[in-house]
């Protein structure tokens, strides 16, 4: 007994005669007495603190304008685009557009009658004549009867008409003008109307399911959050310390964001805000778990409650601090990319995580200075808190001497980095596109609709593709034209074609412009347009072409490609460019935060090293899971590059606690005592800190819409990973391997080691 109160004792007198001498564990005692003084101010101000952030949160929420809704992106996720240029010049040299993103969709499996159908087409004509009092500006009517469509599915059973509307509408308006035509004019039995579909439905439609999920998300990932905190602290009161702290941050930053959009004009992406709520829910609650244990340990060694309230923020404010400005830099990373969504996505998450940093070092403390040990009610802080018992250090863990032992350590990091490389390994596979269509839920009216035409024609009829040939007297031979459609028709992977004389509106020819020197066809491929296959296929299409032209005899012309196929394909090429870029700025921010905080190189690499392959472990895992069991295409193109941006910086975060908490304690003790001291204390730190994080992303998945479960998956399945294989094992065993020549060209371990 007497042997537990001489080493509780000696612990006090230590902290109190010198609290600011062990704080920082990168820092002389300049650094560490500035963040003690930064303490002081915070408790004295606790009142002031809580008052001034509860009255931002509530003048944000009512003030400030939310974060917009989902929005118009499709044209600006390519604004710059071979395809949309080839789309604008077809419309000016015809004078017609071709090409729509919203179609009607009628179709009777067991064969529309010939009257519908000649209805519908009549109804297209009147469209462009402008017999209707209605917005939609003209129309394009298809039915697959066998002399128009003879490759497809069945026949005489679907009418698309294609509409076009005004482009400087936004989606849900477009999507709205087509459904209020529809719902007036084909209102018989015999008219067999399914829906309206295609890109632009499509984004609509993900918008109102987004904007009508994210609140559910929101409540079901407070109440996931909050249920790891009460295991954790096995508390009541703590939960809602951090639910304050997190509704807080969430009323500014939700305020804040949508505000700065407004006055930047920044584009703030459709798919953004559940991502921006899951993460600032997450790294919220991971700090406010990092002072709830700083707090916790203090009271245990007997503080008061200010005098804790202070050490705890002492301690874990520069951690803290470093952890999120590393997290901010990682995600600002992306503003380096050339596609205009990672460039949104970059700012926007970036100002996520500097609004939580600022809550989580000045709110938390504050809070926890007022409720003291009554933030761990109805427990005892002292009972509760781990790594003592009665006042003595209790004996290292199983795993602990397995990873602090350098044999053991040896064999650890191997199976590690082994069991990594092969889940990384599906990887290969990766394949990216788009599928707006095929992201919604199946019950869906807009993915019903493109059901509907896939069995009539083919999967990709929702967004055909056009091709536009120019050249001098290009139409001089109107035979060569039918071969050159033949010959297209003949490809791999084309359902079929529409060229020169199949498709009359109002009297005019739509396939050759009036000038004779233009000619341009639809090709409608077998699969659907915005996945990876189609953006095959096309590919493949495009190298044929200037062959099958020569060999059509069409001679010498000039080919452009337009459609959401050949958008799909930009997008996907400019994200795979970006690759380089965005990998090489997460990667240098990342590595540059590590040395700073650790002023230490050689750490720092194996460090980075471990995350990303966890990160490629991950992306290999989500490979697996959706391309292999699930059977999809692909991965939606930006979700392996926000997680891998978002994972990169988060895996940082946990480095800097991790490894900090060692690096302080080798200040005064041999790095291996430090490691059997700090690596479990912040191992259950993280862990807890992870659940909570896993829980915010991988809620994501209750979102009904692909790319949301992917990007869900892929983050909450990274950041487990990150911390029960590589935080706890690898890391730590790679540190006994590497030894004090970790800390190079500090000598801060051989002087820890020497003492």
């Amino acid at each position: 007994m007497s042997r537990s109160t001489s080493s509780t004792s000696t612990s006090t007198s230590t902290d109190a005669a010198a609290p600011a001498r062990s704080v920082h564990p990168a820092g002389p005692g300049l650094s560490a007495r500035l963040w003690y003084g930064y303490a002081r101010v915070v408790v004295a101000l606790r009142w002031l603190v809580i008052g001034a952030w509860t009255v931002a949160a509530v003048a944000s929420a009512a003030l400030l304008p939310p974060l917009g809704a989902s929005g118009d992106d499709l044209e600006q996720l390519g604004a710059d685009d071979a395809s949309l240029v080839a789309e604008r010049r077809s419309t000016e040299v015809f004078g017609f557009p071709l090409l729509s993103r919203v179609a009607i969709v009628q179709h009777d499996r067991d064969g529309m009658e010939p009257l519908a159908q000649a209805e519908a087409v009549l109804r297209g004509v009147a469209l462009n004549q402008g017999s209707y009092e209605t917005e939609v500006l003209g129309a394009v009517p298809l039915t697959n009867s066998g002399d128009l469509f003879p490759g497809a599915a069945s026949a005489d059973t679907t009418v698309m008409t294609f509409l076009f509307l005004d482009p400087t509408a936004s989606f849900f308006e477009q999507r709205d003008v087509a459904e209020a035509f529809a719902a007036q004019e084909l209102t018989d039995d015999a008219d067999a109307y399914v829906g309206v579909t295609g890109s632009v439905p499509a984004r609509a439609a993900q918008g109102d399911i987004v904007n009508g999920w994210v609140h559910v998300v929101e409540a079901v990932t407070v109440l996931a959050i909050l249920a790891v905190v009460a295991l954790t602290f096995r508390s009541l009161a703590a939960p809602l310390v951090t639910l304050f702290c997190v509704g807080a941050a969430v009323g500014v930053t939700l305020g804040v964001a949508g505000s700065l959009a407004g006055m930047l004009d920044v584009s703030v992406p459709a798919d953004l805000r559940p991502l921006i709520v899951a993460l600032l829910l997450g790294v919220v609650t991971d700090y406010c778990i990092f002072y709830l244990s700083g707090l916790r340990t203090r009271l245990a060694e007997g503080r008061p409650r200010l005098e804790a309230a202070r050490l705890a923020t002492a301690s874990f404010t520069p951690i803290v601090t470093v952890a999120g400005v590393t997290v901010a830099a990682g995600t600002a990373s992306l503003v380096v990319a050339g596609s205009g969504l990672f460039r949104g996505f970059g700012p926007g998450l970036a100002l996520t995580v500097v609004l939580g940093v600022a809550v989580a070092i000045t709110l938390v403390p504050a809070l926890l200075a007022v409720v003291g040990r009554w933030a761990f009610w109805p427990q005892d802080p002292a009972a509760t808190a781990p790594g003592r018992a009665g006042g003595a250090p209790t004996r290292p863990t199983f795993v602990t001497r397995l990873v602090t032992r350098r044999a053991s350590a040896w064999a650890v990091a191997v199976l590690c980095i082994g069991g990594l490389a092969v889940a990384a390994l599906p990887l290969r596979q990766l394949e990216l596109g788009l599928g707006f269509v095929q992201s919604l839920p199946a019950t869906h009216p807009a993915a019903q609709a493109a059901d509907a035409a896939t069995d009539g024609f083919a999967a990709g009829i929702v967004s055909p593709t056009e091709l536009l040939l120019e050249g001098e007297d290009v139409a001089a031979d109107p035979e060569a034209l039918v071969r050159l459609g033949d010959a297209l028709e003949a490809q791999p992977g084309v359902a079929g074609v529409l060229g020169p004389g199949d498709i009359p509106v109002d009297d005019r020819e739509l396939m050759v412009a009036p000038a004779g020197d233009a000619a341009r066809y639809l090709v409608v491929l077998d699969d659907s347009p915005l996945e990876s296959t189609a953006i095959a296929t096309l590919a493949q299409l495009e190298a044929a072409l200037p062959g099958l032209a020569a060999g059509a005899g069409v001679g010498d012309v000039g080919v452009s490609v337009a459609g959401d196929t050949a958008l799909a394909a930009g997008i996907v090429q400019d994200t795979t460019d970006d690759l380089l870029r965005i990998s090489v700025a997460a990667l240098a921010v990342n590595l540059l935060m590590l040395v700073l905080f650790l002023r230490a190189v050689v750490a720092p690499l194996y460090l980075l090293a471990s995350s990303v392959l966890a990160l490629l472990a991950t992306l290999g895992i989500t490979v697996t899971v959706f391309q292999g069991l699930l059977g999809h295409d692909d991965l939606t193109f930006y979700v392996p590059f926000a997680a891998a941006v978002l994972l990169l910086s988060l895996g940082s975060d946990y480095n800097i606690f991790a490894v900090g908490q060692v690096w302080q304690l080798a200040k005064t003790r041999s790095l291996r005592e430090a490691m059997t001291v700090g690596v479990p204390q912040s191992t259950r730190a993280i862990t807890s800190a992870g659940l909570a994080l896993a829980a915010s992303f991988g809620l994501l998945a209750l979102v009904p819409l692909r790319p949301f479960r992917e990007l869900g998956f892929a983050l909450a399945v990274g950041i487990l990973l990150d911390v029960f294989v590589v935080r706890a094992l690898l890391v730590p065993s790679l540190l006994t391997m590497v030894g004090t020549a970790s800390g190079w060209p500090s000598r801060r371990l051989r002087a820890g080691d020497a003492r």
